[in-house]
């Protein structure tokens, strides 16, 4: 008998543990956010990793896919281990504190908002696998498979952790009250900046710029933006942490800035050459999505439609000016379109955010002025920061294996020389 009502005690326990430990927990906006992880997820893999892989030659399609998958896994590993606790622990002003060392102090009951903690620190990982993966752009075709895994292990931990403790973790500017709702300063910026330095440091491919072949598969890029595009409605109407009205409007703004840079993209490439191509207007969504990913949160129609324009236009003339005019080898263009596009928005949302473009306002007492010079430092001191670090990092992977293949692994194309496969077999 005593057993019969130990039984019925655990029984009662178990059914009402769940209201009162996770009482705080929004079973929509908990829902949201696990769809939107997915999507960010599925923004590197497959997304990012096909956009790429159909813009280099074929003999390096392989290489390309490889540097994705394992960046991903490492990543993921790392932001578990230590990447998560500097980015959102302790309360300095600069970075945070190893307090919550493999995410130690997150439990099943553990609760971030709305959402399990667990699960905001899974969406957040998504971020940091995608952010080491875009600058992947612009070393491709002649780098080595161990100087990507260094640099990108060292830079997440160096970089961005910090960078996303200065902006979304209580940071220095977190107090300022900068605007990135989903990653311009924190993801765009940074990459587009570290993507622009490994270029130089890594040098340019032999064949640039007077025999780069195009790209082998502008199918596979145009697959991969769409699931890029797709994805990017997690990215951005994720970051509102809630499934609400701010979600709703961001994956809005998202959609429409996309569509419009595109289009821009487009016409502009249509006057020039006498006709559009599908790796430009795929280009111009991206370019797009970078612009708008920052104000996403804090504007309405009128600002998408205008940062679109803006992105598709701004980031097309600056492909043209680190390539042609400057001739460096940013192979996939990641500084002209993610670091010019994040930086674009990061400042444009000081304006696009008041009442007069149907934003959300800006915070009680902040003028345009005020705002703008806030964005303007935090981008600045960004900017500066990621350059430097990525420079040392660059240097600490050529001491530690090297960064180039040699010419004849270069030419013999990194598919066999990195890792003994062959993307495509002839009959």
């Amino acid at each position: 008998m005593p057993h019969f009502f130990y039984r019925l005690f655990a029984v009662f326990m178990a059914v009402i543990m769940p209201t009162t430990a996770f009482a705080a927990v929004d079973s929509g906006d908990t829902a949201w956010i696990l769809s939107a992880t997915a999507l960010v997820l599925f923004m590197t893999l497959p997304g990012l990793a096909l956009f790429y892989a159909g813009l280099v030659q074929s003999k390096n399609v392989v290489s390309v896919l490889m540097h994705h998958f394992a960046v991903a896994c490492l990543m993921s590993v790392l932001w578990v281990v230590a990447g998560y606790s500097l980015a959102f622990s302790g309360d300095g002003a600069w970075v945070g504190d190893l307090s919550n060392l493999f995410m130690g102090a997150v439990t099943v009951e553990s609760v971030s908002g709305t959402i399990p903690e667990s699960l905001f620190g899974a969406f957040q990982m998504t971020f940091a696998v995608i952010t080491p993966a875009l600058i992947i752009g612009a070393y491709v075709e002649r780098i080595k498979f161990s100087a990507v895994l260094i640099f990108s292990s060292l830079w997440l931990l160096v970089v961005y952790a910090p960078v996303t403790h200065w902006v979304w973790g209580g940071g220095i500017m977190a107090g300022w009250g900068v605007m990135d709702f989903a990653g311009g300063i924190v993801v765009h910026a940074t990459a587009g900046t570290a993507a622009l330095v490994a270029a130089i440091v890594v040098g340019k491919r032999r064949s640039f710029p007077s025999s780069v072949q195009p790209p082998h598969s502008p199918i596979l890029t145009m697959i991969g933006a769409c699931m890029l595009w797709v994805g990017w409605f997690g990215f951005n109407g994720g970051s509102a942490l809630a499934a609400g009205q701010n979600a709703a409007m961001a994956l809005l703004v998202t959609h429409i800035s996309a569509a419009v840079a595109s289009l821009v993209w487009m016409i502009i490439e249509w006057r020039k050459f006498g006709r559009p191509s599908v790796v430009g207007i795929a280009t111009g969504m991206v370019a797009g999505l970078a612009t708008v990913t920052p104000a996403s949160g804090f504007i309405g129609v009128p600002g998408g439609i205008i940062l679109g324009l803006a992105g598709g236009y701004i980031c097309y003339v600056a492909v043209d000016l680190i390539r042609g005019k400057l001739g460096i080898d940013d192979s996939l263009d990641v500084f002209a379109v993610h670091g010019v596009g994040g930086v674009l928005g990061s400042l444009l949302v000081a304006v696009l955010a008041t009442d007069a473009f149907s934003g959300m306002g800006l915070a009680e007492g902040i003028t345009v002025g005020g705002q703008l010079l806030v964005q303007a430092k935090s981008i600045l001191i960004t900017v500066i920061w990621t350059a430097v670090a990525s420079f040392i990092i660059l240097k600490i992977a050529a001491v530690a294996g090297g960064l180039r293949v040699n010419d004849d692994s270069e030419l013999e194309g990194l598919d066999l020389s990195q890792h003994g496969e062959r993307g495509y077999h002839s009959s």
